[in-house]
């Protein structure tokens, strides 16, 4: 799974062969999330509480960037690094 952004410990990841809705996957430490990207919130799984946070904010901020990467991935193409929340 291609790595989107990494910041603060927290991994964003996206499949090249995702399914619908369009979702990224959150990593921290030994949790995982799945975030839906139209309305950033929690679609499966458990982060604490400050990380999902930053993670929710993060894809807020984010979401027309992530959309063109669902996009490329859906089409098999690389996908764009996005920034980090500093």
């Amino acid at each position: 799974m291609p790595t989107v952004s990494l910041f603060y410990g927290i991994k964003i990841t996206m499949n090249w062969d995702e399914h619908n809705p369009p979702h990224i996957h959150v990593e921290y430490a030994e949790h995982e999330a799945s975030i839906l990207i139209q309305d950033c919130i929690v679609d499966s799984g458990y982060l604490p509480n400050r990380q999902l946070k930053l993670a929710l904010a993060w894809c807020e901020i984010h979401k027309d960037e992530l959309m063109q990467n669902w996009e490329l991935a859906k089409a098999g193409q690389p996908l764009n690094v996005i920034n980090p929340l500093v």
